[in-house]
């Protein structure tokens, strides 16, 4: 499997691992508010009751941003390489991999670490059309792109 490919496969997996706890807190909120209206009554219960509603709509919250990061990474081919830096990239600008994504945790991948960036941050939108020797400056760094696939 290409370095792309692995980078992809492992956003994806650690994505849809954030889906699949975020959709299990959800499940257990809702058994823990339909067992805890069988049993009780007065202020104390609705207090509880509100609690856990306000915790499953966060939940629910943090769950959309998750599939919306899917869907981003969903579109993304890793079998197609492109010179010009596009959403899907993986780009190298001086010691730096990036995946040109959505905004992630970084990951270590064949003792490099790798850091996803969405296209809409200050380091993506420079990147964005470029290729491979186009330099920049941003914040005061000069940045030089070493190559894009």
């Amino acid at each position: 499997m290409v370095l792309k490919q692995q980078i992809h496969f492992l956003y994806t997996q650690q994505v849809q691992d954030k889906i699949d706890a975020c959709n299990d807190f959800i499940r257990g909120l809702t058994v823990d508010a339909q067992n805890d209206a069988k049993g009780s009554a007065g202020d104390k219960h609705e207090t509880a009751l509100s609690m856990m509603h306000l915790e499953q709509e966060k939940s629910n919250y943090k769950l959309r941003e998750f599939l919306d990061q899917k869907a981003v990474l969903d579109k993304i081919n890793p079998l197609e390489t492109n010179k010009i830096v596009s959403v899907g990239s993986v780009v190298r600008v001086n010691q730096l991999l990036l995946f040109i994504a959505v905004a992630l945790p970084k990951i270590s991948l064949e003792k490099e670490t790798v850091f996803a960036i969405s296209p809409q941050s200050p380091l993506g939108a420079q990147l964005m059309g470029k290729t491979a020797g186009f330099q920049f400056e941003l914040q005061g760094t000069a940045y030089t792109i070493l190559s894009a696939d």
